[in-house]
């Protein structure tokens, strides 16, 4: 067999192991929490955007919700103002807020839909704003201490959390055959501006849409065990378990809670991959091994 002849046969081998897969996605949703290294190479930048082309040309819905971390950092430094942090939580004062709502509303939020259309798609960005998505309220953070006679409430400003989702203005897009590609920023009763974690959004937006699946990209292989060796697939039981022995702690924590909100809300099965693989989406829908771990309801 020719060179030539050896690249067709496994180039069929792939889109024949793909079909199934197609099969059962087609005509279902899928909410993707796009961030971390994912979003700032240039090269998986542009591999993402050809990925969520290729689902919606296949008939799969994909919903992206995205964050920026860095980029937000990286402006308020160049602007001279310190990232100040509470429990992993950026302190949002109004002057940061802006900041926030510039960079994720507007700089990331329209740099990912010019990807996606440059490959073919027809994305659209909005924010939690948009179509009344999102309604916030404050977070405040709890710090417990045997010095504190009481638990200390902490205000870190314009930080929030999801009260309600309204997937009406989604919803409009998915049915005109739109990639709606959205910022996580909701609005308070009050009428200001919240940021909120784009993790949460995700998970909160992948409920209201019964979504068949939630994919979180992450800066690591997955969910690792107390040994490093990566756990390919967890039930709701054994993730508690996993809390509670404090294997699962830290920055991983807040994604496999909301992985666990989403799928006991109703969300078939929420994964969380690796999004420094070149094409890790494609890898975890369209292939027998997937990537990173798997957590269902049961």
């Amino acid at each position: 067999m020719t060179i030539l002849n050896e690249r067709a046969h496994a180039i069929a081998r792939v889109l024949i192991e793909a079909l199934p897969y197609i099969r059962r996605f087609r005509g279902k949703t899928i909410v993707i929490k796009y961030g971390g290294n994912a979003m700032v190479d240039a090269t998986l930048k542009q591999g993402f955007a050809r990925d969520i082309v290729l689902m919606k040309m296949v008939g799969i819905n994909p919903v992206i919700v995205h964050g920026g971390g860095p980029q937000i950092g990286s402006l308020l430094k160049r602007l001279g103002k310190v990232s100040e942090f509470v429990q992993g939580m950026r302190v949002t004062d109004a002057e940061t807020m802006d900041v926030v709502e510039m960079v994720l509303g507007g700089l990331v939020n329209k740099e990912i839909v010019n990807f996606i259309n440059q490959h073919g798609g027809s994305a659209v960005g909005l924010t939690g704003k948009d179509g009344d998505l999102i309604r916030a309220r404050k977070l405040l953070l709890r710090r417990d201490a045997p010095e504190l006679a009481e638990p200390e409430i902490i205000d870190i400003g314009h930080v929030g959390e999801v009260e309600s989702v309204d997937a009406a203005v989604v919803h409009m897009l998915v049915k005109g055959d739109f990639i709606p590609v959205i910022a996580p920023i909701g609005v308070g009763v009050d009428g200001r501006s919240y940021n909120i974690n784009a993790d949460l959004v995700a998970g909160k937006i992948a409920e209201v849409l019964k979504a068949e699946k939630l994919l979180l990209l992450t800066n690591t292989p997955g969910l690792l065990d107390a040994a490093g060796t990566l756990i390919t697939e967890l039930d709701v039981g054994r993730v508690q378990t996993l809390i509670t022995e404090g294997v699962i702690a830290g920055g991983m924590l807040p994604k496999v809670r909301c992985a666990l909100d989403a799928v006991q809300g109703g969300v078939k099965s929420a994964h969380i991959i690796d999004g420094r693989v070149e094409h890790a989406v494609m890898l975890d829908l369209f292939t027998d091994e997937g990537v990173g771990t798997l957590i269902r309801s049961r």
